[in-house]
């Protein structure tokens, strides 16, 4: 097999597709703290970059699981965001494109892996008091209704 492309996530050349789960159990949200850049020491959602030849459904289960050692299912698109980071000079020194899905836990025995600093399992009042990413801030205010309809109308584990 050949090697990988050379590739960077700061200043990329082009966006890079991601995904996050917004994982819900009861009333709930599984948050994790971020130990990489671009926002390390920020709360935030399992998620990470879509591997060649997978599908986004594919890698937000893949990340989940690499990350913080659960399977999900239920999954459910909720949202594309483009989250851009320029540097003190106007460049573009990330641009990830995220696909945000709404999911279920199959279990709660969580396993986060040295992607992770620390989780936890939040109510939507307590996350918004937390230092939370731009995108996850975003992502909760624009559907803060869809996810409680979310955490209501369907069954946890």
């Amino acid at each position: 097999m050949g090697s990988k492309p050379n590739f960077s996530r700061e200043y990329p050349l082009y966006p890079i597709p991601s995904v996050g789960a917004l994982i819900v159990h009861g009333e709930r949200i599984l948050i994790v703290k971020r130990a990489s850049p671009p926002s390390v020491g920020k709360w935030s959602i399992p998620g990470g970059v879509i591997e060649i030849g997978e599908t986004a459904e594919e890698a937000v289960r893949r990340e989940v699981r690499e990350e913080v050692g659960i399977d999900i299912y239920d999954a459910e698109l909720l949202d594309v965001y483009d989250s851009i980071t320029r540097d003190e000079n106007g460049r573009v020194k990330y641009h990830y494109v995220i696909i945000e899905y709404l999911a279920r836990p199959s279990s709660l025995e969580i396993k986060y892996s040295e992607e992770v600093l620390e989780y936890r399992w939040a109510t939507l009042e307590e996350i918004t008091t937390l230092d939370i990413t731009p995108s996850l801030r975003e992502i909760l205010k624009k559907h803060r209704e869809k996810i409680k309809t979310y955490m209501k109308l369907k069954n946890s584990c």
